[in-house]
């Protein structure tokens, strides 16, 4: 029982840590961009960083209003970028108003 439970939960962090299956898709990021641009149209519509015990990464979305395809990147200090996230029908959510007393 113990040897089943610590497997799954091993299992679990580990996917939680893992990589998805498109970050095989790196390259340095401004040939990775040049990409984007070019066979999609996709711009730049939003990023942040992604901090961890170990390491900072930049996360960028992509994306066109023309195909409505949308790319995530993660890019590493480096200057590699994987994509780790692509599809379909992208589109923005509703602007939320202001709410009074919260920082805008």
């Amino acid at each position: 029982m113990f040897k089943k439970l610590t497997l799954a939960c091993l299992t679990v962090g580990m996917a939680g840590i893992s990589p998805p299956a498109e970050a095989a898709n790196c390259g340095p990021r401004q040939a990775v961009i040049d990409g984007l641009k070019k066979k999609y149209a996709e711009h730049f519509i939003a990023g942040g960083l992604q901090k961890s015990r170990s390491a900072q990464s930049f996360m960028e979305i992509w994306s066109s209003p023309e195909s409505g395809t949308f790319t995530v990147l993660v890019t590493a200090p480096n200057g590699v970028s994987c994509i780790v996230a692509a599809g379909t029908d992208f589109f923005e959510g509703p602007q939320e108003p202001d709410v009074e007393g919260t920082a805008s």
